[in-house]
């Protein structure tokens, strides 16, 4: 009897409740909205792409986030040895062989020199901004882009005949020119005088003291004339080769610049989720997100929403609409149901911003019906049992 009054009373609201289905609570759309959502309008214009994820699309989409690495890139360089510049401060020694004709000086001011000859030191100077300096009874003469040997030997060439088989000495006591600049997240930006001994990437990021942020979350830039390169940090620390020797004008940009994504939907986890500057796969952002929630998820209908450059995949639908940046709204669906979609989850790169939904399963849309339905027809009933009407 009870039942077939719940009967009646669910067919005298069912005008009511199915006219209200549509309104059910839900945390998105659809699997099914979300694959309406890149049909073409009336226009014949698709809004938004969708494309199936499979081991082709996902090797693609990998190829464009394949890394440029130093070694092939800045290790290539060749690397040039020290030369001398405007603002370097060298300190020049003359020694004349026995009898001194130009460079005598007394015993105080001796030095020790070959053949029992005498050393004189001229006092340290900076190469001007023409990048000369002055020799007593030699001139000005040409040093920068010279090495410290080959300014001795231009001396030499020029006090041969004037002083007694002179020789010359150059030391560098201050470098200006020759050096490497480190900025952005450091403790200190400083410039690196650079040495004979070559220093590397890291030598000179040891020197700022290192960064200031984790590492897994750095990326190094290094600027080079008019080449700009970048690696996560991480990736020169675990690869020696990528830790490449550095050059005279190079700029050291240690970057911090957070990846995120977003999970939303029936994922364990409704949260923006920040990744390593090395980069993640959907495997592990789905891990991250808490997975899928069993009792609410459609394993069809994982859907990644991104930004995409215009070239990068061959697009289902043409004409291809874009944002005023250029950019193509796509969402990549993913079918967990397909257990080869575990592997190319695998390889499917997650980009910054990424925005990760998991859609309800059909039965979870109408397990929250049929909440509704009992919620309004269960208090009826029990009035009807209580007051007998």
């Amino acid at each position: 009897m009870v039942l077939s009054r719940l009967i009646l009373v669910l067919f005298a609201l069912s005008p009511i409740l199915i006219g209200g289905c549509a309104n059910v609570p839900s945390e998105g759309p659809t699997k099914k909205e979300v694959t309406a959502a890149g049909k073409p309008s009336e226009a014949g214009v698709a809004v938004i792409q969708i494309i199936d994820v499979d081991d082709t699309v996902a090797r693609q989409l990998l190829a464009q986030h394949s890394l440029r690495m130093f070694s092939e890139t800045l290790g290539a360089s060749e690397v040039t040895s020290e030369k001398l510049g405007p603002g370097d401060v060298v300190e020049v020694n003359i020694w004349e062989a026995p009898p001194a004709t130009l460079f005598g000086v007394s015993s105080s001011d001796a030095r020790g020199a070959p053949s029992g000859g005498r050393a004189t030191t001229l006092p340290d100077q900076m190469i001007d901004a023409e990048g000369f300096i002055s020799v007593p009874f030699a001139g000005r003469i040409k040093a920068a882009g010279l090495s410290t040997a080959q300014l001795e030997d231009a001396i030499v060439q020029r006090l041969t005949g004037k002083a007694n088989h002179p020789e010359v000495l150059v030391r560098l006591t201050r470098n200006v020119s020759h050096n490497v600049t480190v900025v952005g997240e450091v403790t200190n930006s400083l410039r690196v005088p650079l040495t004979p001994g070559r220093e590397r990437l890291l030598d000179a990021l040891a020197a700022a003291g290192g960064v200031r942020q984790p590492v897994n979350k750095m990326t190094i830039q290094v600027t080079r004339g008019n080449t700009v390169e970048a690696l996560p940090l991480e990736t020169i620390i675990r690869d020696p080769r990528q830790d490449v020797t550095l050059q005279a004008g190079d700029v050291v940009t240690a970057i911090f610049a957070p990846l995120s994504f977003t999970a939303l939907g029936a994922t364990g986890k409704h949260d923006e989720i920040n990744f390593e500057a090395q980069g993640i796969t959907l495997a592990q952002a789905l891990a991250r997100a808490g997975g899928l929630v069993d009792a609410q998820s459609d394993p069809r209908g994982v859907f990644i929403f991104r930004f995409e450059q215009k070239n990068a995949l061959s697009w289902p639908r043409e004409p291809v609409t874009t944002t005023p940046d250029g950019r193509v709204p796509v969402v990549y669906r993913v079918n967990l149901k397909d257990p080869t979609s575990f592997f190319v989850m695998q390889s499917f790169p997650v980009n910054n911003k990424d925005v990760l939904y998991v859609s309800d399963a059909p039965v979870a849309e109408l397990q929250k019906f049929m909440n509704i339905v009992f919620t309004i027809v269960y208090p009826v009933l029990n009035a009807k049992q209580t007051f007998g009407f």
